[in-house]
């Protein structure tokens, strides 16, 4: 005779939705994991700050766009990649750089390089999300979010 405890026992655990302690980092990977596996778009949970980031590489040329999608109480993201004539991808890395356990920030004359300026840094200052050459333009610093090649 098996109890209900006995029976709960034996059943898999759910993996749950999940609370991600860092969302930017989270849509990231699934940018990277989506584009070196060739998938056309990818779809991820929306907010203003990666809608922000999604803009500047959309604006540096790195993808080809992106749509909001509301299904009612949540919205999505979805993230459609670009290719080169020879089908390869135009996105070849990207790297979260400023952190929820390590903040990283960089001042006006002290923005970085990525791959000594064949990709790009994307900057969050007080003037909004933007490219590292933007910022250089405009001077201002702010906090690195990524690097993207």
């Amino acid at each position: 005779m098996a109890t209900a405890a006995t029976a709960t026992k034996n059943l898999p655990k759910k993996a749950s939705a999940g609370i991600v302690s860092d969302p930017i980092a989270d849509m990231l990977t699934r940018v990277r994991n989506a584009n070196s596996a060739r998938h056309p778009e990818v779809r991820v949970p929306a907010s203003k700050l990666k809608l922000e980031i999604a803009r500047v590489l959309k604006d540096e040329g790195y993808i080809a766009g992106y749509e909001i999608e509301s299904d009612g109480v949540s919205q999505s993201m979805r993230i459609i990649f670009k290719s080169r004539p020879d089908r390869t991808r135009v996105i070849s890395g990207v790297k979260r750089i400023s952190r929820p356990g390590l903040r990283v920030y960089a001042r006006k004359t002290e923005i970085p390089r990525v791959l000594g300026g064949l990709g790009i840094v994307v900057l969050s200052t007080a003037e909004g999300v933007m490219s590292g050459r933007q910022a250089m333009r405009q001077g201002l610093g702010g906090e690195v979010l990524c690097y993207v090649w």
